[in-house]
């Protein structure tokens, strides 16, 4: 289907990396307006809070028309996308969000839009436009390989007829793809990969998986996804990790004190119960006084108790093993609105800080000294040697006391399907 405000906001992450504030941000640039070289100021997609998976006719049969003409009328789909099976509550007051016309290619005005416009345009395009081209057809096989007395076998697809994935290449089957392959064919023994497969603790969430369970929980509406994201983070409750969201100390403290005393409000089906009930309200089915009064009691009475209960929460500043190169006192860890840094544990008698830094254990291969973690300006996690600004030695990957065989030079963390380990001279690439 089409996109509504959660599905955008997980495939830019997915696709693209991008966090759902940058997202909305963007979107929202896209549906105000931007200055098109020789059409002016045009808004390009439609508004970008919506939960409906509707489109208008008119924009239906336009595609259809542009499909027909670019593809050939087999691409033409007949497709018809109602979210409301699925969610009870869906608000179907605007369309779901797509180009505000199709004929605008995102390759044709792609000079007049920033990079992340043309990215989160380009995304909302294709989806659109697949979404109204037929299915795509695989041949389900099975291949049977004789060897000796053993027979292997392999089953999987393969592709017949593309479809929508003509247009939007990201397909969400889990299918194998087989090779094209004929009976009786000779087959040579190239190696084995033996795999052993354990069973894995739920991932951590990124911003896309749990915007994803926030609407499957019927927690917030679209316009909500990105605030309540962001003030986790502002009141670094979450902290990122890459592109994990990690729980904090604080926020541990703060979700116990929440479950001690609120424990029906942080219920997480206080929300979707609340909403059925606004909805009846709605329908003059139930009288709003009544439902206002049967909160207000219970809540009046747990706000009196933690009001009473609860003392203030103070962090006890944790001290390091490193001295205060001014007084000789400890250092401590101290929490600052723009991450962790290390101060004197003697203030305000000293008022000493520095950055925290992690080491790596691994000498810069240029002047010796040590490599440590540093971020940029833009909050990208990099590796540098400590002796900048005099040597200007970095890695993007993470650096390993392993030798590259070949150039002799550091081997690097690069995880992929193939590989571990990356040299880090770029001239060599070496892999291991």
């Amino acid at each position: 289907p089409p996109f509504t405000t959660s599905s955008l906001q997980q495939d830019a992450a997915n696709r693209l990396g991008f966090f759902t504030k940058r997202t909305m941000i963007t979107a929202q640039q896209l549906y105000e307006g931007i200055d098109i070289a020789g059409e002016g100021t045009v808004g390009l997609i439609t508004y970008i809070r919506t939960d409906s998976t509707r489109i208008s006719e008119e924009a239906q049969a336009i595609a259809k028309t542009y499909i027909e003409e670019t593809y050939s009328s087999e691409y033409v789909g007949n497709n018809v996308y109602n979210n409301n099976k699925k969610k009870k509550d869906v608000q179907d007051a605007h369309e779901a969000i797509r180009p505000t016309s199709i004929l605008r290619h995102p390759d044709d005005i792609k000079e007049s839009l920033s990079r992340d416009q043309y990215k989160l345009y380009k995304l909302i395009w294709q989806r659109y436009t697949a979404s109204q081209m037929s299915k795509a057809i695989y041949d389900s096989r099975a291949i049977e390989i004789e060897n000796k007395e053993y027979m292997f076998k392999a089953t999987g697809s393969q592709l017949k007829f593309d479809g929508f994935l003509k247009v939007y290449s990201f397909s969400e089957t889990s299918e194998t793809m087989l090779p094209d392959i004929k009976e009786e064919q000779e087959l040579y023994f190239m190696g084995i990969e033996p795999e052993q497969h354990f069973t894995q603790p739920p991932a951590r969430f990124t911003e896309a998986s749990l915007v994803k369970e926030l609407e499957e929980k019927n927690i917030g509406r679209p316009s909500t996804y990105v605030p309540i994201i962001n003030t986790l983070l502002v009141r670094r409750y979450i902290q990122r990790e890459k592109k994990s969201l990690l729980a904090t100390e604080l926020g541990f403290v703060v979700t116990d004190l929440m479950e001690n005393y609120f424990n029906n409000i942080v219920d997480i089906n206080f929300t979707a119960a609340l909403e059925e009930k606004l909805d009846d309200i709605e329908e003059n089915s139930m009288q709003w006084k009544n439902v206002v009064n049967d909160f207000y009691i219970t809540f009046k009475e747990e706000l009196n108790s933690a009001d009473e209960e609860i003392s203030k929460i103070e962090f006890e500043d944790e001290l390091t093993d490193e001295e205060c190169e001014q007084c000789g006192k400890p250092l401590a860890i101290k929490h600052g609105r723009f991450g962790d840094f290390l101060a004197c544990s003697g203030y305000p008698d000293c008022k000493n800080t520095k950055p925290i830094v992690n080491k790596t254990g691994v000498n810069c291969p240029e002047c010796g000294k040590e490599i440590v973690e540093r971020r940029s300006k833009k909050g990208k996690l990099f590796y540098g040697c400590s002796g900048y600004p005099d040597c200007k030695f970095i890695l993007w990957n993470k650096p390993t006391d392993k030798k590259c065989p070949e150039c002799d030079s550091i081997l690097t963390e690069k995880k992929t399907k193939k590989s571990n380990y990356l040299c880090a001279n770029n001239a060599c690439g070496y892999r291991e």
